[in-house]
């Protein structure tokens, strides 16, 4: 499993082959869970090392510069590390509610409408809690109430 530098972490950076489904598998069956089970745990993993290596880079990197610009460079590099870091932590909190969805059989059905969300919007976006139709819908409301 190879590992890929991306810059946005809204989807895993981690290759990994797509789920071929098998003849007459049942959607969500042992296999599917098992393979979204890992998909999730390794983002996840991937993201808590993000996490340790941003506090150790900011602790190695942390330095009083005498010049105001360069002090104010390394304030706004941080702040961004920081703003990175708060949204992958809120990611988190979304993998794990999505580990408990997977643990109670409820991963992969829309929050909604409870039809299947589908093999391959999972595995554009694990965290998926809507189908693509009551996402649009939702991504229509939104555009209205702005």
């Amino acid at each position: 499993m190879a590992v890929s530098k991306k810059k946005s972490s809204d989807q895993p950076d981690i290759k990994r082959a797509p789920y071929k489904r098998s003849p007459g598998e049942e959607y969500m069956g042992k296999n599917q869970m098992n393979y979204f089970r890992q998909v999730l745990q390794d983002w996840k993993q991937q993201l808590i090392e993000e996490v340790s290596r941003t506090v150790h880079h900011m602790q190695d990197e942390a330095m009083n510069f005498p010049d105001p610009n360069d002090r104010a460079s390394q304030e706004e590099e941080f702040t961004l590390e920081l703003r990175a870091r708060d949204r992958e932590r809120k990611l988190i909190t979304k993998i794990n509610q999505c580990l408990k969805h997977l643990d109670h059989g409820e991963y992969g059905y829309c929050e909604t409408c409870g039809a299947e969300i589908g093999i391959k919007r999972l595995e554009a976006r694990p965290t998926a809690t809507l189908c693509i139709d009551c996402k649009t819908l939702d991504e229509i409301r939104e555009k209205q109430q702005y």
